[in-house]
């Protein structure tokens, strides 16, 4: 399968391999797919995480188990705050 890359990226991994860090160009790609790999694998598990937290919202809802306006926008300031706080420890 032959591939064009951009002179930077030819350039980096030319750099990976000269470090050390690979004995070839191919173990850079095998690298660089096997990431892209987890990185989907990660997403598709946080998305069907985040479905599932979504319908038990709507089951919730459902039941009337709901919440005011400002309460929710109470308690998603004081986590940013908390947030906020711990970045700059």
């Amino acid at each position: 399968m032959p591939v064009t890359l951009p002179p930077e990226l030819e350039q980096f991994i030319q750099s990976q391999v000269a470090s050390g860090k690979y004995a070839s160009v191919d173990e850079v790609f095998l690298a660089g797919i096997k990431l892209l790999e987890e990185r989907e694998r990660l997403y598709q598990g946080r998305f069907a995480e985040l479905r599932r937290e979504i319908m038990v919202g709507v089951e919730e809802a459902e039941r009337g188990e709901l919440l005011e306006v400002e309460t929710v926008i109470t308690r998603l300031q004081e986590k940013l705050r908390q947030r906020r706080v711990q970045g700059e420890q």
